[in-house]
């Protein structure tokens, strides 16, 4: 049978939970609702400039190397031993002063060679003429004796007619015309080969010449001199060297002949050619290194490749102690150019974009970047031409990592 407590124990728990429900509801039903924020766009306070377009001589910058059109290279006329070096490297020296010797004797043998060569075709031309002379000679007596055995051939015939001769006597006539016949004509062809020897022996007389010629060159070339005023780039070997024909001794460089070379990129080689076929001097100045002074171009390569072409400027005696191989950035003035506009670098987006300010919102447009100019101020600014910027287009200036068409921004007024 269930009592009245067994019944209190089983509904205890159930009326808690009711009770903890009904607290729970009203706590719900009492919460205090609130209003949710309104969502607001953000807004990016940007600086401005206004687009003015002017004409300006834009600059840019090239990375030039310093090089020598006239550096030369002297090299052993033959194989020997270097007996001497006086220079060393960046060494100073003046026109005529010896700057490697090498042993004579390693020349004399050939020198002493060539002219014997020589001197034996010289006799051989000679005993040839000798011997001509003496075959034209002989060739009319050996014509005369000839004449003297058909006269005898032919007294010996008609005797023979008269049975006043034997058979035996004209054949032996007949024999020794014949053999005069051969003197005649094997002495006709030495006179006739005379100028075909001659020349044979005079072109190895012209080969002995130049042999000689050349033998005496490299006597001569054995001691390296300086043929201008130069400074030494390299030394390449030490006495006592063995060296073979053609092996580089030394180089040397003028020190009035030194040029920059640079690479200009493609987009400014019509500019440059015109101003330059046009007369007008460009010029380029060194912006790092204290080097005074600006370079004129000199001229242009005479090849271009797909990125650019290579630009060479003049150097003068003002630029200093310069060495082939230096580089030096350089500030190249270009031509003139109308109807550019200058934004500050932190304007340009990628080097082809900058953003205008219409009715609070950022517009990309696309530009052309011509080159940088210095204000008065001493500012540097990049000119860019393009057709969608009107003057008074309102340029944002101040460079936004998220900068896209259609950002809201604010003019900073200050």
């Amino acid at each position: 049978m269930i009592t009245a407590r067994s019944q209190a124990k089983f509904l205890l728990p159930i009326l808690v939970l009711l009770i903890a429900a009904a607290i729970y509801f009203s706590l719900v039903n009492s919460k205090v609702e609130r209003e949710k924020p309104a969502l607001s766009e953000k807004v990016w306070q940007v600086e401005v400039i206004t687009a003015q377009k002017q004409e300006l001589s834009p600059s840019i910058t090239l990375y030039g190397r310093i090089e020598s059109p006239e550096q030369l290279k002297a090299a052993a006329p033959g194989g020997g031993i270097v007996e001497q070096v006086f220079v060393r490297n960046g060494a100073s020296v003046k026109q005529g002063q010896a700057l490697v010797t090498m042993d004579r004797r390693d020349f004399a043998a050939s020198l002493l060679q060539a002219e014997a060569d020589l001197r034996d075709l010289d006799n051989q031309i000679a005993e040839l003429k000798v011997r001509h002379q003496s075959n034209l000679a002989s060739l009319q007596t050996e014509r005369e004796l000839l004449v003297l055995a058909n006269a005898e051939v032919e007294r010996l015939t008609e005797l023979k007619k008269q049975d006043l001769s034997a058979d035996t006597a004209i054949n032996a006539a007949r024999s020794e015309t014949a053999r005069r016949q051969l003197a005649v004509t094997s002495r006709q062809l030495d006179v006739d080969s005379y100028p075909a020897r001659l020349q044979i022996l005079q072109a190895r007389h012209d080969r002995g010449t130049a042999l000689l010629d050349q033998a005496r060159l490299a006597m001569d070339r054995s001691e390296v001199t300086a043929p201008f005023d130069g400074i030494i780039s390299e030394v390449a070997v030490a006495a006592g060297d063995r060296v073979s024909l053609g092996q580089i001794l030394v180089s040397l460089f003028p020190v009035d002949d030194l040029e920059i070379r640079a690479h200009l990129p493609i987009n400014y080689i019509d500019s440059v050619r015109q101003a330059i076929a046009n007369g007008r001097e460009l010029y380029a100045s060194v912006t790092v290194r204290e080097i005074p002074g600006r370079f004129q171009i000199r001229r242009l390569a005479g090849e271009a490749e797909a990125t650019g072409i290579d630009v060479y400027f003049a150097i003068d005696a003002s630029a200093g102690q310069l060495r082939p191989g230096d580089l030096l950035p350089l500030n190249l003035e270009l031509p003139p150019v109308s109807g550019v506009i200058g934004v500050p670098y932190q304007a340009i987006y990628g080097n082809s974009r900058i953003y205008r300010v219409v009715e609070g919102r950022l517009q990309a447009v696309d530009v052309t970047s011509l080159g940088q100019a210095r204000t008065e101020e001493n500012q540097v600014m990049v000119l860019i031409d393009s057709d969608a910027i009107e003057p008074g287009d309102l340029i944002a200036v101040t460079h936004l990592p998220n900068a896209v068409s259609g950002l809201k921004v604010k003019i900073d007024e200050e």
